[in-house]
């Protein structure tokens, strides 16, 4: 994106925040802004097309750090889980994405809202594949469901929390609390074997697009998680626990997965004979095609 459109993001994004996006025209953007109408059109559509450029533009930076704080740490510390949810929240309430959220859709813009309905589906699907490195694959039956009602809990004990304390009040604790209410749902659905959604229901939510990106997640981590569990004693096995984390953490935690690093250590887990081979060579093509994927991508944003 070159720097004047940026800018002209930016500056919309301040007059949205302090007149709402309804009350806020084209022309309020182009004094604002300091570009002509011609401009504005050559880089939007329409004032919808810039607030969907918007959110875009901080969802995928907000991705980025919360994944980021994830590089190098165990996936299965809560204590990360909670740092990373309290940072997406924080964003939120530096953003007024809530406030610009609302205000959507309450509109009768149709475009408007299935774009922040995909929103919430990928929060949704990290939220799923983040409680399976938490809580582990053994209760994937249940972390669709509770993975709806943390999402659930969550906003509205930040919405009440806000009133009750003020709209700058820490978010830690409202984080916390939530947190550990969720773990406590979770262990009392595994043991009780309550299901309401299936984890396989949530494919048929997802645009196609997304759900080809979650059907190699899905294979990922039970690819991984397989390889892990047939290890006899992972603390005898290091090295492979260590390469089959780095795989898993590359493609799933880093925005640009560096192909030359993950295929190279995919030929050491090649090598490691105390693994299984089918589930390698499952593990390999699962790679190749995600890179495929990705090639082809690129080619068609290059059309």
């Amino acid at each position: 994106m070159n720097d004047r459109k940026q800018h002209v993001i930016q500056m919309a994004h301040q007059l949205f925040i302090e007149r709402g996006f309804q009350a806020t025209s084209i022309q309020d953007i182009l004094e604002y802004s300091g570009i002509s109408k011609g401009t504005f059109y050559n880089y939007f559509s329409s004032k919808n097309e810039l607030l969907i450029a918007l959110f875009k533009a901080l969802y995928e930076t907000m991705e980025t750090s919360r994944n980021e704080l994830l590089i190098g740490q165990d996936p299965s510390d809560l204590e990360i889980f909670v740092k990373q949810i309290e940072f997406q929240m924080n964003t939120n309430k530096k953003n007024k994405l809530i406030t610009l959220f609302e205000e959507v859709f309450v509109s009768t813009d149709e475009e408007l809202k299935d774009f922040l309905k995909v929103g919430q589906m990928r929060m949704l699907r990290w939220v799923f594949n983040r409680f399976i490195e938490l809580f582990g694959e053994e209760k994937r039956p249940y972390l669709l469901d509770s993975s709806i009602m943390f999402l659930g809990m969550l906003h509205h004990n930040v919405k009440y929390y806000s009133i009750a304390n003020g709209a700058s009040a820490d978010i830690y604790p409202v984080v916390r609390y939530t947190v550990n209410r969720i773990v406590n749902v979770v262990d009392g659905a595994a043991e009780s074997g309550d299901q309401l959604n299936m984890p396989e229901q949530m494919n048929s939510w997802l645009p196609d697009a997304m759900r080809s990106e979650q059907d190699f997640q899905d294979t990922l981590y039970q690819t991984i998680s397989e390889l892990k569990e047939n290890l006899v004693s992972k603390e005898n096995h290091p090295k492979s626990v260590q390469l089959l984390d780095f795989v898993q953490d590359e493609l799933l935690h880093s925005k640009k997965p560096r192909k030359f690093l993950i295929e190279s250590v995919l030929l050491s887990i090649k090598e490691e004979e105390k693994l299984d081979q089918k589930l390698v060579n499952t593990l390999n093509s699962s790679v190749e095609s995600y890179f495929e994927r990705v090639a082809e991508a690129c080619e068609d944003n290059k059309d």
